[in-house]
Parts: C-alpha cells; structure tokens; sequence
C-alpha cells in the first residue's frame, strides 16, 4: 500500500485510504446542481451536511466547466466562491478545494482559509503555477483536450493512456521547475473532459497505470454523460451508475473521490473497504 498524504498550514489528510470530496457548485449553470446552491445560506447548509455524511474535503466551484460552457470573470467567480470558502474556514472543520484556473481566484480563495487548488487546466494558466508556488499549497492537475467550450465535439488520441499521461509528466515537470513540492500534487486524468465514452471506460479500466506516477490520484465521474449514456438516465437517475464507477475506481487504486452524493458514496465506500480488509489479493491503493 503507497503511503500518501497531503499537509497545508498544520493540517493532514491521510490518502492511504480513499476520501470522499464533496462537490458544492455555486453558480447557476452547472451541469447537475446548477442554480440549487448559488446563494451562501444553502451552499454552507449543503457544505455542512456533506461533512456530516463523510466528506473528508468539498470543492468549490464559481464556474461551469460543463460541456459547452462559457468562462465567467475572474471577478464574478471570485465573489461566488470567497464568501463560501471564508464561512467553511471559519466554522467547519473539513478540506477546503476550490476549483478553478484563475490565479486571481486562487489567490483569493486561498487568502480566505482554501487548502487545495483543484485547476482542470493543470495550472497552464498564465501565473497560476507561480501562485500555488507561492502559497505553497496542495494542488490538483487534471488532463483535458481541447476547453470546456468545445472539449466533446471529436476528441482523438494516438494512444489514450500514453497522450494523458505524457500531459500530466509535463505538468507535473512544470510545478516542479516552479518551486511546488511534488509531495502537494495530486493527479485527475479527468473523466468527461474531452473523452468519448469508450475512451472514459478505457481510462477507467485502465486507470493503475497511472499509479506508477506514486501521486494520489482523483476521479470525479458523479453523474456525468458517461454514467447517463451507459445506461441510458438522466442526471438525477444516475446514482447507482456513479457508485459502481467509483467503486471501481477504488479497487483500480484512486485516493480521492468527487461526488455530488456523499452519503451514499460514503455507505458504499464503507462497506467496500470492510470486506476489503479481509481480501487476500494485493491492494493498489
């Protein structure tokens, strides 16, 4: 089993066994729960039942990254996220993600008690890397072709494991040149982001590839297209989809799970890893 584990600012979460992240979207476009929790009463309220239910972090999110979405200012998103962020610091005792790619956002976010930089563009921003580098702080990379705008209109690789994992080396080689410790990085190689739905369930299958990177690694696939289509449900019916794909994900060595649904995620999780002690095959994880 890979002891892994992130620290920021005294505090330290241990990934030798899988954690959940709760996902808390304050907009009103995103994909599931667009619009549900975009005012700050009702996202803390949802934060706080995330945590209560076994959330070991929740990320936030200012902006849509779904297919087909349009890029909101670094102002707008800054003012969605802030507040939230500082009312989880100082009242809750949980991770705190922000998801985004602006270092003006991440600046700020982490200013007001975040712990983590969850970037689906791998901080290829212009000065995010400098930013992370800066604060020092744990940071997650996630591979994506093309932008949200366009990312699912023909996505193509040569070689789909090599491609993400030749981005992810260069990412990673980037950080590094910049002064951010390898032991803050975590790896997504992102779901949905630019995959077809064979190339989603290749990535799935094949996913322990990628830990000979000895990174902990993220997978966010909760109620996503490649759920809906396997089994033909829409957004709200597909739970039970998402819990498998997870679960797999587990068993293939993931550390870290985003899910909109943390109590049920977090049941199923249990009771996976209570018959998982007693297995006699060896553990990726």
């Amino acid at each position: 089993m890979l002891e892994k584990r992130i620290e920021y600012k005294g505090k330290k979460l241990d990934l030798s066994r899988p954690k959940i992240m709760g996902i808390v979207n304050v907009t009103p476009d995103s994909f599931s729960d667009g619009g549900q929790y975009n005012t700050l009463e009702l996202a803390f309220e949802r934060v706080k039942q995330m945590v209560l239910s076994g959330a070991s972090i929740v990320d936030v999110g200012g902006e849509s990254t779904r297919p087909g979405s349009d890029p909101v200012s670094e102002q707008e998103e800054i003012e969605r996220v802030v507040p939230l962020v500082e009312k989880i610091s100082q009242e809750l005792d949980v991770w705190i993600s922000v998801d985004t790619s602006k270092p003006a956002v991440m600046k700020a976010a982490l200013d007001a008690g975040a712990h983590i930089i969850n970037d689906i563009r791998a901080l290829s921003e212009p000065k995010a890397v400098e930013v992370v580098a800066k604060y020092k702080c744990p940071v997650c990379l996630m591979h994506m072709q093309g932008d949200p705008k366009t990312m699912q209109d023909d996505p193509h690789y040569e070689d789909l494991i090599g491609d993400i994992s030749s981005y992810l080396y260069e990412r990673i080689d980037a950080c590094l040149n910049a002064g951010i410790s390898r032991e803050q990085i975590i790896l997504d190689p992102g779901f949905g982001f630019g995959k077809t739905l064979d190339q989603n369930y290749k990535l799935l299958g094949q996913l322990d590839r990628f830990l000979s990177f000895g990174l902990p690694l993220l997978v966010g696939m909760s109620r996503k297209s490649m759920i809906g289509n396997l089994i033909n449900a829409k957004v709200d019916d597909r739970l039970v989809g998402s819990i498998a794909a997870h679960l797999y994900a587990v068993h293939k060595g993931a550390n870290i799970l985003r899910v909109h649904d943390v109590k049920e995620m977090s049941d199923a999780l249990k009771v996976y890893l209570y018959a998982d002690q007693y297995s006699k095959t060896k553990k990726l994880y």
